[in-house]
């Protein structure tokens, strides 16, 4: 997993905690989950929305005149 091992994720786990203390822990990581959900959901959109009207069949026929 990247290259990280059991030691290297407990010392990074430890440093958060001082970070932030153990109360706020929860709040962050739901935070990084929704995160992570809401940038997963906005890369399978697609790229965008085409909200050009369509032209009727009477302004087709005036702009071939």
């Amino acid at each position: 997993m990247f290259g990280l091992g059991m030691p290297e994720l407990l010392v990074i786990l430890v440093i958060v905690v001082i970070l932030f203390g153990a109360k706020r822990l929860p709040e962050v990581a739901s935070g990084m989950g929704r995160a992570i959900r809401n940038f997963k959901k906005a890369s399978n959109e697609p790229d965008e929305i085409d909200v050009t009207p369509k032209k009727t069949e009477e302004e087709t026929k005036k702009s071939e005149k």
